[in-house]
């Protein structure tokens, strides 16, 4: 089977698993060989996830890859929570931690930089209004980020000023 085609398919069976749980699919990825395969899929859910959330997604992923033998050979599944400096993988993303500390890494340079470290303000459509802690507010697309994460900032994430 086509890698891609099995990707998607991991995640769509990922996605439904965590409605059914009432949590949140976050992303999935393949990584590893065909001999050697290893699924990864992150979840989340209001209040943070437990490790016993993670291990019934887990049995339930599992039955549901299984039963469709998507990976005909040995494969490891983690199911995990994807982390206080989470990457942002959507535009739903920014705007779901609209207000949080996060680091960028941009496809090409805005104002000579091509990594920028502080605050999301806001985001309208695909426009996202970013406030570098060295060059200021700024707006830019979500086509022009490569990469981003969430930075955990202790003061801010637990209230204190």
């Amino acid at each position: 089977m086509d890698r891609e085609f099995v990707d998607k398919r991991i995640s769509e069976i990922a996605s439904g698993v965590c409605s059914r749980l009432g949590f949140e699919f976050v992303h999935s990825e393949l990584a590893g060989t065909k001999r050697n395969a290893t699924v990864r899929v992150f979840v989340d859910k209001d209040g943070g996830l437990t490790i016993d959330d993670c291990a019934d997604a887990s049995r339930a992923i599992e039955a549901e890859l299984d039963a469709l033998d998507l990976i005909p050979d040995a494969y490891v599944l983690e199911v995990s929570s994807p982390g206080l400096e989470r990457e942002l993988y959507t535009i739903g993303d920014f705007q779901k931690f609209a207000g949080k500390s996060a680091r960028m890494k941009l496809k090409s340079e805005i104002n000579g930089a091509k990594s920028l470290k502080g605050k999301i303000i806001s985001v309208s459509g695909d426009e996202i209004v970013f406030a570098d802690n060295r060059l200021g507010e700024m707006k830019l697309g979500y086509d022009q980020v490569q990469k981003a994460n969430l930075v955990f900032d202790i003061s801010e994430d637990l209230g204190k000023k």
